[in-house]
C-alpha cells in the first residue's frame, strides 16, 4: 500500500489565522513521512484555498502565499475525494484520504468545516459538526456540561444593543471581578477582565468586535488546569495535567508570544504541583466533559480548581494549538507521547470512524 495523503489545511478566516500557520508547521514538520504524505493547502484571509509547494519554513513566518501557490477548490461530490487544482487553464483532481483542519476559532473549530468535509466525503481529524458547533459556542456548552452535572460559572449571554438599565438589570447577583469576552472566539481574543461596573460597558463593545454573541461570566477564585485528551468513547489517552499560575490580569498565552518560558504574568506547570488525588479528579471531570460534548479525536479541557478542590468547567478547544509554547503538546509530552504519536493516533482514529 502506498502513503496515505493528508490535506493539511491552515490559516482560515479567523483572528486566530496566525495561530493557526505556526500549529500547522508543528503538525507538518512531525508527520511520520513513511507512512503520511503531506498535501498542504492554505487558506488565505480572504478565505480563497491554494495549494502550497514551498518552503515549510514560510508557514510559520506568514510568507507563504507570495510564491509556490495553486488556486484550489474542495469538490462536494464525495465520489471525487478530493480537491479540484487548476493551473495555467489545466484542472487536475487531487485525492485526499483524510483532512488535518488545523485551523483555530470561527469557521475551523464551529462545525463549518468539518460540515463541508462530511459533505465531500473525505474523513476528517478531530471532533464532528455537532461536538464542534457546541464546544465553540461559550454558552451552550455550559448548558450540556451543567446538565451534566458538573459545575460552571455563573454566567449569562447577550446579543444586539443594551442599554444602561438593561444591563444594569441582568448584572443582578453577579459580584466583581467579571469575565466579558466573545462566546464564540479563542486565544483570550477580546477578553476582559471587568474590576468595576464603570468599566464593563467598554469590556463588552470590545468584545463585540470579534463576535455579535457575548457572554458576561463571574470570576472563579482559583486557578487554571487543564487536559490534553486524545481518542473517542471510552478509549481516551490523557496527558499530565497542567496548571497556570497567574500574578496578575489573566492567562493569554497567544497574544503573548513568549514561547515556553517568560509570560509576563502567569507560569505553566507541568504536570501541576497538586496532589495526585486532586489530578486524577481533574482528569475524570476532563474526560467526562469530552464525552458530554460528544468530543472525539483531539481536544483540550480547560477548567477551573478552586481552593477547596472544587474542578468547575471553563471551556473546550476542539482544535487546541500546536505551537511551540502550546498546552496540548506539552501535556502530551510530558506523560511521553510526541507530536508524531499524536497526528498518527489522530488520523487513524479519523480513518476508523468514517468506515
Amino acid at each position: 500500500m502506498g502513503k496515505i495523503t493528508v490535506g493539511v489545511l491552515f490559516g482560515g478566516q479567523s483572528s486566530e489565522h496566525k495561530v493557526s500557520l505556526k500549529s500547522a508547521y508543528t503538525i507538518i514538520t512531525n508527520l511520520d513521512r513513511e507512512n503520511y504524505e503531506p498535501v498542504l493547502i492554505g487558506i488565505a484571509e480572504d478565505g480563497k484555498w491554494k495549494l502550497y509547494e514551498g518552503p515549510l519554513e514560510a508557514i510559520p513566518q506568514d510568507t507563504w502565499e507570495q510564491s509556490d501557490c495553486t488556486p484550489v477548490m474542495l469538490l462536494p461530490d464525495p465520489s471525487q475525494h478530493g480537491l479540484l487544482k487548476t493551473a495555467g487553464g489545466v484542472s487536475e483532481k487531487l485525492h485526499l484520504d483524510v483532512v488535518f483542519p488545523v485551523l483555530h476559532g470561527k469557521n475551523g473549530e464551529d462545525g463549518k468545516i468539518q460540515s463541508l468535509l462530511e459533505l465531500a466525503g473525505i474523513p476528517y481529524v478531530g471532533c464532528g459538526v455537532l461536538s464542534s458547533a457546541m464546544c465553540m459556542d461559550k454558552d451552550v456548552s455550559h448548558r450540556v456540561v451543567k446538565e451534566a452535572g458538573i459545575r460552571v460559572p455563573e454566567s449569562i449571554a447577550l446579543t444586539g444593543a443594551i442599554s444602561e438599565e438593561q444591563l444594569a438589570k441582568v448584572m443582578t447577583g453577579f459580584n466583581y471581578p467579571v469575565f466579558v469576552k466573545p462566546v464564540s472566539g479563542g486565544s483570550s481574543y477580546g477578553v476582559t477582565k471587568v474590576e468595576e461596573k464603570s468599566k464593563l460597558v467598554a469590556a463588552i463593545r470590545e468584545a463585540q468586535k470579534y463576535d455579535t454573541k457575548i457572554g458576561i461570566e463571574e470570576g472563579i477564585d482559583g486557578c487554571e488546569v487543564g487536559c490534553s485528551i486524545l481518542g473517542h468513547g471510552d478509549d481516551l489517552t490523557v496527558g499530565e495535567v497542567d496548571q497556570i499560575v497567574v500574578t496578575n490580569g489573566y492567562f493569554h498565552i497567544h497574544q503573548d508570544m513568549f514561547k515556553k518560558t517568560g509570560l509576563e504574568n502567569a507560569s505553566i506547570h507541568v504536570p501541576a504541583q497538586l496532589p495526585q488525588a486532586v489530578q486524577e479528579k481533574i482528569k475524570d471531570t476532563a474526560k467526562a466533559i469530552f464525552r458530554a460534548l460528544c468530543c472525539t479525536g483531539i481536544a483540550r479541557v480547560d477548567l477551573f480548581l478552586t481552593p477547596d478542590n472544587e474542578v468547575v468547567f471553563n471551556e473546550v478547544n476542539t482544535m487546541p494549538g500546536f505551537t511551540s509554547y502550546s498546552r496540548y503538546p506539552r501535556m502530551m509530552e510530558a506523560a511521553g507521547i510526541s507530536v508524531t504519536e499524536i497526528t498518527d493516533h489522530a488520523i487513524q482514529l479519523a480513518l476508523e470512524n468514517a468506515n
